[in-house]
């Protein structure tokens, strides 16, 4: 036991170093040490507090370094740094830009009433208008063949035919939509800006090094300035506001987004986009790398912090009952009071539920748990079944082990409550899946037996807790059952729950989060109804009680 002890308490305390570091770093992101003598010379002065007239310039060109031409998309002649403005524009697309290639904007401030290239003190950042993405695979009606582009060609056809202009097209959703996995180019329908309106004065002994690269300066006398600091929000462009480009689309539209920001909001910005651009170079979809940005982009600061919080606490719940768990299953040699069909049920549930996820190609914070966890349960089959495998010739032979007496007077209660589940349970699945053949569409065959199958663990899986609930009763007993492991999966059950408004996910998998509250309060309500007392040996010769102070009585 000290050895366990032990090594939680370790676990914990490295968390809590964990945690202090991590406040710690995120101190220094936020905080920057300003200059203390205004009028040193280590100084830095803002542009900007001088007041200046400024002016916002964007343009289009097919190379970030607009070789080949550029194009005056929009301008702000009166541009105010502290005024929020939001505008709607169309982008005519190039013929390279539309077979398949790119397109940048490049983005001046500059002094009002010249152009950005007779302007020396002008500030120039560049964004990419498109990304690649291997588009999404149509979904078809597997009854009669037909799929969700064609219906939507079809009601757009006889609108038109409604409005007596049966040859309007060149839309962005007009044309054939390409199905193949190589990659097409999409456009992205916001550019949100941001620039610095703090008038901070930088000490040049403590300038942070990723404000540097955003940091143009130059000689004014004795005064060094620094000109705006143009921030391009990359954070901002989701999946959600991508738009296939295609070759009849010859103009998109483009959502123009500015506001101010504060130099430590900056800094966090900067080191959460470069962290987000190494994930991608490590290999991170475009996908994975859009679930962690809707964390930081769809919340604000304070909420954010306390989901950081929430995700390491969640994150060290999930390793204690996983070890917990283990630990318990391991040492378990008796499957009595435990329900086998609870657990060959939440073996099959939890791997439908991971290759449902990875149909719907969810985010890979909520796909790796559920991969581990699908490993786990597999081996809890394993032991509840007694199962041993042996290999001869390269074929494996499975051998089950026997029940005891008391193992099958459990075994009875089990399969009597599956019964009565059974009459409910199968009707609905049944009928649920047959439904979403007819009237609904999906990838293929195997994404609706995917989708039906997952539907009815989400749905009515619950029902295949109460078994295990069921034994409990019938046996007046939870001694059985692993209370450490059952704890730290509750709580990371009401985790979850705060989670599921954070992390974007199926309807059904957040829907499931809550649904398993009401499961675990009625475990704990049991828990309070079937008291253990952890100084005697239960009735299934096992003792709770670490340091025994008498003998046990022997009837």
């Amino acid at each position: 036991m000290f050895l366990k002890t032990s090594f939680t308490t370790l676990i914990v305390g490295v968390f809590v170093v964990y945690v202090l570091h991590t406040c710690w770093v995120m101190y220094g992101i936020v905080y920057t040490k300003p200059c203390d003598t205004p009028k040193g010379d280590n100084c830095i002065t803002p542009f900007l507090a001088g007041n200046p007239k400024l002016q916002l310039s964007i343009y289009t060109a097919l190379r970030p370094n607009a070789e080949g031409g550029h194009t005056l998309i929009h301008k702000e002649e009166i541009f105010d740094v502290n005024s929020k403005f939001e505008r709607m524009i169309n982008v005519s697309l190039p013929k390279k830009t539309r077979n398949n290639g790119t397109l940048y904007a490049l983005i001046f401030v500059h002094q009002a009433g010249v152009t950005p290239l007779q302007d020396s003190q002008r500030v120039h950042q560049v964004a990419q208008l498109t990304t690649y993405m291997v588009p999404k695979p149509p979904e078809i009606s597997l009854i009669s063949g037909e799929d969700q582009t064609q219906a939507q060609a079809e009601a757009a056809q006889q609108k038109k035919l409604r409005d007596g202009n049966p040859t309007a097209g060149g839309g962005a959703g007009s044309g054939a939509t390409s199905t193949s996995d190589r990659p097409v180019s999409h456009w992205r329908s916001r550019l949100t800006l941001n620039i610095v309106s703090d008038h901070f004065l930088f000490d040049r002994e403590y300038l942070p090094s990723d404000v540097h690269r955003y940091l143009r300066v130059f000689q004014n006398g004795k005064k060094m300035v620094y000109l705006p600091l143009l921030f391009v929000d990359e954070l901002s462009n989701r999946v959600k506001d991508l738009v296939e480009i295609n070759s009849t689309s010859r103009e998109l539209p483009l959502t123009i987004s500015y506001d101010s920001i504060s130099l430590g909001r900056l800094r966090f910005w900067i080191h959460m986009q470069d962290a987000v651009y190494s994930l991608q170079q490590f290999g991170f979809t475009e996908k994975d790398a859009d679930e962690i940005k809707g964390i930081f982009v769809d919340t604000n600061l304070y909420f954010l912090a306390l989901t950081f919080f929430v995700a390491a606490f969640h994150l060290l719940f999930d390793f204690l009952a996983f070890k917990n768990d283990i630990s318990f299953w391991k040492q378990k040699k008796s499957m009595v009071g435990m329900s086998s069909k609870a657990v060959l049920w939440r073996c099959f549930s939890t791997i439908v539920i991971f290759l449902y996820l990875l149909d719907e190609q969810t985010s890979l914070l909520v796909l790796i748990p559920a991969g581990i966890g699908s490993m786990i349960e597999v081996w809890k089959v394993k032991k509840a079944f007694k199962i041993q495998v042996f290999w001869k010739g390269g074929k494996p032979t499975f051998l089950f082990g026997k029940l005891d007496e008391s193992e099958r007077r459990t075994e009875e209660y089990d399969t009597l409550a599956m019964k009565y589940l059974s009459y409910l349970l199968y009707p609905l699945c049944i009928g649920g899946a047959v439904y979403a053949l007819i009237f609904l569409r999906y990838k293929s065959w195997y994404s609706w037996l995917i989708n039906s199958l997952v539907n009815g663990v989400y749905a009515f899986g619950f029902l295949f807790m109460l078994p295990q609930l069921f034994v409990n009763y019938k046996l007046k007993s939870v001694a059985h059952l692993p209370w450490k492991a059952f704890m730290y999966k509750a709580f990371n059950t009401f985790i979850d729950d705060v989670f599921a408004f954070i992390i974007t996910m199926p309807t059904s998998h957040r829907l499931a989060c809550f649904r398993d509250d009401v499961v675990f309060l009625i475990y704990l309500y049991q828990r309070w109804l079937y008291p253990v007392d952890k100084r005697r040996v239960n009735e299934y010769g096992v003792s709770y009680d670490e340091t025994p102070k008498g003998k046990v009585h022997k009837e």
